[in-house]
């Protein structure tokens, strides 16, 4: 099957009576185009290992493996996990894990790989990605992944941005993130009601030396302040942080800075 055949595609679901699932996000790219501009991004070299999350069936999968990549693929739907190796001609380079991926995550099932290609499901993406990032020194070195544009918007925003949150503030932590094309809504079966963009996070190891105790101040702090992002911090914090700055106009730096000071202070909120 051409996995980037939209006729083949919808062709094989309903011979198989299998009906994507909106609730797993399932929405295969079926674009040669999108799919050769998701594997050019990640830049692999020889033989790299890749994580993959929600091949669904199995398109990029099969992309990675033809660049020569040992791909680890994490399928939740239980119907596409049993499919995906046989389909793709049982490579020896795939090995796939049937099950939740923010389970595979806590458990360090999805450690210590170089890189994260993946298009990633629409309703956990931004979870899967942030739980990722909070796992340092084991979470991929590169990550190229396909996520819905205000999604994307978000990871890549830049301080005084109103897409700025604490998605892209997390990620930036340790990541330079940077939305590389928008990928149309034409390019899904089934057709999503918004566009999609493909991002790429790149570690950055600025912040290698913080301390567990700034990093989880780091974390605690912004999830507070952003909880209620049209307040002031000094109204947030009061009689702790004296600013009249909001959460969206500091920069990581900035964050970090306050971080250090509080925690030199004592003072861990």
């Amino acid at each position: 099957m051409n996995l980037t055949s939209p006729r083949q595609v919808k062709e094989w679901c309903l011979a198989n009576g299998f009906h994507p699932n909106k609730v797993l996000g399932q929405n295969f790219l079926v674009d040669k185009n999108a799919l050769d501009a998701i594997v050019d991004a990640a830049g692999l070299g020889p033989d790299a290992r890749v994580l993959e999350i929600g091949p669904g069936l199995g398109v990029l999968t099969e992309g990675l493996l033809l660049r020569g990549a040992a791909v680890t693929a994490v399928e939740k739907d239980p119907v596409l996990a049993d499919r995906l190796a046989g389909a793709l001609g049982n490579p020896a380079a795939l090995t796939v894990l049937k099950g939740d991926a923010l389970d595979f995550i806590k458990d360090g099932a999805c450690d210590n790989f170089p890189f994260l290609v993946s298009n990633l499901p629409y309703q956990a993406g931004t979870r899967i990605l942030l739980e990722l990032v909070q796992r340092v020194g084991l979470a991929p070195e590169t990550m190229v992944v396909l996520v819905q544009t205000e999604v994307a918007d978000r990871l890549a925003a830049g301080p005084g941005s109103k897409t700025r949150g604490l998605a892209g503030v997390w990620a930036q932590l340790d990541y330079d993130v940077k939305a590389v094309r928008k990928v149309a809504a034409s390019c899904f079966w089934p057709r999503p009601e918004i566009g999609s963009s493909v991002v790429k996070l790149v570690r950055h190891h600025r912040n290698d030396d913080l301390t567990p105790p700034v990093r989880e101040l780091f974390h605690r702090l912004t999830k507070q302040a952003f909880e209620h992002r049209r307040k002031q911090l000094g109204s947030i914090f009061k009689g702790v942080i004296e600013s009249t700055a909001r959460a969206e106009e500091l920069s990581n730096a900035d964050w970090l800075g306050l971080c250090k000071d509080l925690a030199a202070a004592g003072c861990s909120l």
